[in-house]
């Protein structure tokens, strides 16, 4: 199965700058305090501060008035998960781990082979053997160990979990033990959107797998606003492949909880392999976000996905993974519905290409 997890394929840089601080990170006869603060360098040097900007052609298409996107696909991978991949790096490399392991289908796995590799961390990587992602070259670059699984991804994030805990190794792995960790770390997105707006937008739009960034950046709102900083709480809209995903699936029928779907409806494509699964390892706290935000989530095929990827190109200059479009197509099929006016509306938009 010739799958495409994530970004195609390009080399990544490493900048001089990084590459000095990377060599502090790694010498060991430094004090662990003084590797930890250079690791934090080239965190506040590479990760996050990604930019809002103004969907003006799809505002004039549209009819809709700021629209604004959240473009992760200027993080250093190309994706959002370099956010909780140097997070869970640098809180492995605090509390003295060698090794960090995880499962994934690409983008993820790409992102922790990174940073493991600038913290000078062994770094081993479960992807089902029936996944043939073309971002498995950039993780061997990182000289990564990458063990084949049959099963899910499911079953790869099981299979890594048990053999981290049978290892004493870092397990950076979703709905586990680092979980607080990757929704606050996630949380800063809604720092820096409140940062450029001043306020909270009425809806934030995301698109939806295992439900992490979602629930990350509702938490990051839920504070500010506890804090007396916005005004308000966004509304959630999710937006994942269409009956392909516990969250959008269980909001759809009225559940308060996320409930798994039949493992055997699940059929990967090149356009929703980022988006499905069966059981979305933070399901629960993202549909709790939708609740509770008085949020919406919907079903969006790959066609559709497909042709926003082709108009966020040709008119607005973002060269955006198919995929990564499910939230803001989700947010427009409520401007159809309920033309939205007279406010401000924040898609967040994943992954490059």
């Amino acid at each position: 199965m010739n799958l495409l997890d994530g970004v195609k394929s390009a080399e990544i840089k490493i900048t001089k700058e990084v590459e000095i601080l990377g060599q502090s990170v790694k010498d060991t006869s430094q004090n662990l305090i003084d590797r930890i603060e250079a690791f934090e360098d080239i965190i506040s040097l590479e990760i996050g501060d990604t930019s809002l900007r103004r969907a003006r052609y799809l505002e004039r298409e549209l009819n809709i008035r700021q629209l604004y996107i959240k473009y992760e696909g200027e993080n250093p991978t190309g994706t959002q998960k370099d956010r909780i991949a140097f997070a869970q790096v640098r809180d492995s490399l605090r509390r003295e781990f060698d090794t960090v392991v995880l499962a994934t289908c690409g983008n993820y796995g790409v992102a922790v082979a990174y940073a493991a590799f600038l913290a000078g961390m062994k770094c081993v990587i479960f992807i089902p053997e029936t996944y043939h992602t073309e971002r498995i070259s950039e993780m061997e670059r990182f000289n990564v160990q990458i063990v084949r699984v049959p099963g899910t991804y499911e079953d790869a994030v099981w299979e890594s979990s048990k053999l981290a805990l049978e290892n004493s190794w870092y397990d950076a792995n979703p709905g586990g033990a680092n979980t607080v960790l990757q929704l606050s770390t996630y949380a800063e997105i809604a720092y820096e959107i409140y940062d450029e707006i001043r306020d909270a937008p009425k809806y934030i739009a995301c698109p939806v797998s295992n439900g992490t960034l979602l629930a990350g950046v509702y938490r990051g709102f839920v504070s500010l606003y506890k804090r007396g900083k916005t005004s308000r709480i966004p509304s959630f809209v999710a937006g994942s492949s269409a009956y392909k995903n516990p969250i959008i699936v269980s909001y759809r029928a009225g559940l308060d909880s996320c409930r798994d779907i039949d493992p055997g409806h699940v059929r990967e494509t090149t356009i929703n392999e980022p988006l499905i699964n069966w059981h979305s390892f933070d399901g629960d706290e993202a549909l709790n976000a939708i609740l509770n935000s008085g949020g919406e989530a919907y079903h969006i095929s790959d066609k559709k996905m497909r042709e926003m990827s082709s108009f966020l190109h040709k008119k607005e200059g973002y060269r955006i993974l198919p995929a990564s479009t499910a939230g803001l197509i989700a947010l427009l099929e409520i401007h159809q519905k309920n033309e939205l006016i007279n406010d401000r509306f924040v898609a967040i938009l994943t992954g490059k290409y």
